[in-house]
């Protein structure tokens, strides 16, 4: 029996091979079946988990597919040219969670030519005025690619519109203005809206950006204290702390600043390139240190950051944030479940 190849990113897969991966009880018939010829692959056995083959350029019919992959990882790719909005398998791939199934996306830009594995997508929205085929935009959550990579397939990058993103135009370094309204993200948009929009989720990248964190933080530490000085409390702004840095991560709260009157805030800074609906992550230390102190807490919610002006717009929360904010699980840890106060382990 041949052995399995591995599967790992940026690597060169034949469909055989994938097939041989995801589904290798099943017999692969090459140019025909669903592993051989498909676009769209459910993997068996494993409800919401799909391999995607796509080829850039492919024509299908009279259809050609016109689907892309921008600088920040956002691809635009289509159904089968048959699917409608209503179809089961469109519905399916719209309510996609990320966090527990998976999209794999093997790409390639030269007919005949291997796959080449990009990791898995994470679904931003769909056209919901088009169909046959129905028009998604989806995250490639293991962004960005090695250049080799770009390179050796031959990607032209697309760059993002600037007017598709929300401009600031701040009188100072940082604008505080009113949180968004809560939104309906699978509900998808206009064409107009899908054509402009390609923008990323952000999510992932800025939970691994420290740089872009600590610019966020200082630009929230120097607001803070030019606030307090202009209210008259210079001896305050001298004693605002940039904790994270003083501490490092356990405190719960990354600045701690003060009210007016010397009543303290204890201040979380979220930052990212998004707009005001990108999403982020929390800490249970960040929630529970809102919990317990709700009259002193407050997260500022930076978006939009610009780097090269060391700008950006802000909403702000205060108090208890389990009460604001819709919270998703991301993990868990696990013990064993026990019998009773000995804690003996359950037999099957």
């Amino acid at each position: 029996m041949t052995a399995i190849k591995p599967l790992q990113l940026w690597h060169d897969y034949t469909r055989e091979e994938v097939h041989s991966i995801f589904s290798p009880n099943t017999k692969f018939i090459p140019q025909a079946g669903t592993w051989g010829l498909q676009g769209i692959v459910r993997v068996p056995a494993r409800q919401g988990d799909w391999v995607f083959f796509v080829t850039f350029g492919k024509e299908q019919g009279e259809h050609v597919f016109d689907e892309s992959i921008t600088t920040d990882g956002v691809l635009s790719w289509q159904s089968q040219p048959s699917q409608r909005l209503d179809d089961p398998v469109v519905r399916e791939l719209i309510e996609h969670d990320d966090r527990t199934n998976k999209v794999h996306l093997f790409l390639r830009s030269v007919n005949r030519a291997p796959y080449t594995y990009l990791g898995v997508l994470g679904y931003l929205t769909h056209d919901s005025s088009r169909e046959r085929p129905v028009y998604f935009q989806w995250q490639l959550l293991n962004w960005p690619a090695p250049h080799e990579t770009i390179d050796r397939l031959g990607l032209k990058l697309v760059a993002i519109d600037g007017s598709a993103k929300e401009q600031i135009q701040a009188k100072s370094a940082l604008q505080i203005v009113a949180a968004p309204e809560p939104g309906t993200a699978r509900s998808g948009v206009t064409t107009e809206s899908f054509r402009q929009a390609k923008t990323p989720d952000y999510a992932a990248q800025d939970s691994k950006n420290r740089k872009l964190g600590l610019k966020g933080e200082l630009l929230v530490l120097k607001y803070e204290q030019d606030r307090l000085r202009v209210g008259g409390r210079p001896d305050l702004a001298d004693k605002v702390t940039h904790t994270s840095v003083v501490e490092g991560d356990g405190a719960g709260y990354d600045i701690t600043s003060y009210d007016l009157d010397g009543q303290p805030r204890l201040i979380e800074v979220k930052t990212t390139r998004g707009g005001s609906r990108t999403s982020f992550f929390i800490s249970p230390n960040e929630l529970s240190c809102s919990a317990r102190n709700p009259q002193h807490y407050y997260l500022y919610r930076l978006y939009s950051f610009n780097e090269d002006s060391d700008s950006a717009c802000s909403y702000v929360l205060t108090g208890d944030l389990s009460m604001q904010l819709r919270l998703l699980p991301t993990a868990y840890r696990a013990d064993l479940l026990g019998d009773g106060p000995a804690g003996h382990v359950r037999r099957p």
